[in-house]
């Protein structure tokens, strides 16, 4: 049920944005559970008399009329999607499911406690739900559209209805820099891969240990990937590797990662020692966390691994199938491929190794290939299915969607630009985002129309470390009004 204690969103101006958004911090909405939310807004909409309509992949689209002597104009759809990125800190407890996003306030930011907040997309809602409300804003038609399972495939987007818009322009509120108006994405694929490996008990006179990389950044795959970040999941393989050379051990399981669009911040394994094998790993482990902190320094200054005796492992795999395994998860590519030739400091190409799994021993890997250009995706994605091929795992591909091409010459770009000069005082940064905006697939269905995606500033989008600056929600809001008024 909402939380009624912790709400110090409310309190926050311009106020109408802000209370939807504590709504939506209120309903759990991870992705894959967006049918909360989804009935709260309908539910809303609908005893506000405006019209409803939930498609067959369980989007919702909401019509708002025209202001009054407006009825002429374009029909605007404003876009956003419902679900959030479902990551919290070890020492959290959140079922995210059931339990409401609590906020804090800190220098002009707002974060939650302990797990991500949810501001993408919901701020980006929220301005949306706002203006569904409002009673004194000039615009024209209005279509808001809310896509579910954006965070995971983009299903929402890519399963959207045919023809249930009538707008030729949209504006899509997932963006998440101040100043910056974005015209293009890159398209994405992930690549999954499974293989069943032979167990075998555990020695007798070892003993079990969970090894432990933690305190990583992480961050999101796409907006993050070119930032140096550190990989749980590539530090692991590299720690692996390095033990499997210099000491005698077995591999039990492993588990790091929990999403495929989200940088690894944790990875954890299960390894069984005997006693003189055990001092020689924990030597190792000494050395190569100097070496990660070397390399990471500045970047990732929090890096730890530890070794800890847990409950002995029943099972491991065998000796050749451990140096299988380790030799695979050394081998997967993860990080920038390219940059962008034509835009500065745009990433091209790009892979994160977002999930590895060993569990009785059944071994599962989860990557996400980007590109602006859909031939590279799909090139990057043949080459990762090719090095699982080595390793006898034919890779699945999933969830692929196409990049959204940018076109600089809209008329809408060009009235978004004028218009934020006006307002800000100062130009708008015309920008390309690796990352897959649903714009790209809401295209390909409306070629005609036009778009543009802005929003306010977003921080460590996918983490815990989420925030949201109050100041420039203000900013946001007043954009999108002008705009509305004047498209």
């Amino acid at each position: 049920m909402p939380n009624t204690h912790h709400r110090p969103l409310l309190d926050l101006q311009p106020t109408e944005i802000w209370k939807q958004f504590q709504l939506l911090c209120d309903t759990p909405r991870p992705s894959f559970h967006e049918q909360k939310i989804r009935q709260v807004i309908l539910d809303w909409a609908q005893g506000i008399g405006l019209s409803c309509y939930i498609d067959t992949c369980g989007n919702l689209l909401i019509k708002k009329p025209a202001t009054a002597g407006m009825e002429n104009r374009k029909t605007i759809v404003l876009q956003g999607h419902l679900d959030i990125v479902a990551q919290k800190n070890a020492d959290t407890e959140h079922d995210f499911v059931n339990d409401p996003i609590l906020t804090q306030i800190n220098d002009g930011w707002v974060s939650a406690i302990g797990t991500t907040l949810g501001a993408d997309n919901g701020i980006g809602v929220a301005a949306a739900l706002a203006v569904l409300a409002s009673n004194d804003i000039a615009h024209g038609p209005i279509e808001a559209l809310f896509t579910i399972e954006e965070e995971t495939s983009l299903r929402g987007a890519t399963e959207l209805e045919s023809g249930i818009l009538e707008g030729t322009i949209l504006l899509n509120l997932d963006s998440e820099d101040r100043g910056e108006v974005y015209i293009g994405c890159a398209g994405g694929v992930d690549i999954n891969g499974a293989k069943q490996y032979d167990t075998l008990a555990t020695a007798s006179d070892s003993s079990s240990y969970e090894l432990k990389i933690s305190g990583l950044r992480g961050g999101h795959s796409g907006l993050d990937i070119h930032k140096g970040v550190g990989s749980a999941n590539v530090l692991l393989a590299r720690l692996l590797d390095q033990l499997n050379k210099q000491c005698d051990f077995s591999i039990s399981s492993i588990e790091g990662g929990t999403l495929r669009n989200a940088i690894a911040r944790e990875a954890v394994s299960t390894l069984n020692f005997t006693a003189t094998e055990l001092e020689k790993a924990q030597q190792i482990i000494t050395q190569q966390l100097a070496t990660f902190k070397a390399q990471l320094k500045g970047v990732d200054d929090f890096l730890e691994i530890s070794l800890s005796e847990v409950e002995k492992a029943q099972q491991q795999i065998s000796s050749q199938s451990q140096s299988e395994v380790i030799n695979l998860l050394y081998a997967l590519p993860h990080g920038v491929e390219s940059m962008s030739r034509e835009l500065e400091n745009v990433t091209h190409t790009s892979i994160n190794l977002g999930v590895i799994t060993l569990d009785n021993g059944e071994l599962s890997v989860c990557l996400l290939a980007r590109s602006l250009e859909d031939s590279q995706t799909n090139a990057l994605a043949q080459k990762t299915a090719a090095c699982l091929a080595l390793a006898g795992i034919q890779a699945q591909l999933d969830s692929e969607y196409p990049g959204w091409l940018p076109d600089p010459n809209t008329g809408l770009l060009k009235q978004f630009l004028d218009i934020h000069q006006q307002e800000m005082g100062f130009p708008a940064k015309v920008k390309v985002i690796h990352a897959g905006l649903e714009c790209g697939i809401i295209g390909a269905k409306y070629p005609k129309m036009e778009m543009v995606s802005f929003g306010p500033n977003i921080r460590g989008a996918h983490s815990p470390q989420e925030r949201l600056e109050i100041s420039s929600v203000d900013d946001f809001w007043r954009l999108l009004v002008k705009l509305l008024a004047s498209l």
